[in-house]
């Protein structure tokens, strides 16, 4: 029988601290949150495994180096206002409610949506809001947003999340071709936005308006 404490244990310790995650409350997070409850129970053996797993509807959950990695990027201290594009599992959803004061998720299947919320609630965390939408399109009514993690990518930047971001704000999403894409990290001061690429990854694809037809 796996003891999924040790298991999460293991996985900061190789899988986030070896390479270089080093933000301690993501640390925490990451080591607090049970990953196995996010998946399908013939998969909770292999929940704290190096690698992305499927969730259904033809999409997945990320390995947890790459949830660490754009958490990280971010930058949270607590009090924020974090939009989240693509909720999935909900696995990076309560991630992100365990750092931020605040999080807002918007996933365009509804399916996926409902069992993303429920699980999130089981938890105690009360400070997320889930809608069922375009992502792409982002969350006007609650903009703006000190931080915007979009786990899905998308052929070009969005403009409209850009939009959404308030002063000092950043953004971590995933950009390029369907095959593969880069990952970009956006600081934005004034009408500018300061540019980084963070390294190659691969994700689903972005549905909506602001990014790829279905």
């Amino acid at each position: 029988m796996t003891d999924y404490a040790v298991a999460r244990q293991r996985m900061v310790a190789e899988q986030l601290l070896k390479r270089g995650i080093q933000d301690e409350r993501v640390l925490q997070a990451m080591g607090k949150i049970h990953r196995h409850l996010f998946v399908e129970e013939a998969l909770w053996a292999r929940a704290y495994g190096d690698l992305p797993l499927p969730i259904g509807e033809k999409q997945t959950i990320s390995q947890p180096f790459m949830v660490a990695f754009m958490t990280q990027a971010l930058e949270l201290k607590g009090n924020e206002r974090v939009l989240e594009i693509g909720t999935g599992s909900g696995y990076q959803t309560a991630i992100l409610a365990e750092l931020a004061a605040k999080v807002y998720s918007v996933e365009r299947i509804r399916t996926l949506a409902q069992r993303a919320m429920r699980r999130i609630e089981s938890l105690g965390y009360y400070n997320v809001l889930i809608r069922v939408g375009d992502g792409s399109m982002g969350w006007k009514e609650m903009a703006p947003f000190d931080a915007i993690l979009v786990t899905a990518g998308a052929p070009q930047v969005p403009i409209r999340l850009v939009e959404q971001l308030g002063e000092d704000g950043r953004i971590v999403l995933p950009v390029g071709p369907s095959e593969g894409q880069v990952l970009r990290k956006g600081t934005k001061k004034g009408v500018n936005v300061r540019w980084t690429d963070l390294g190659n990854c691969v994700f689903v694809k972005l549905v909506g308006e602001q990014g790829w037809n279905d």
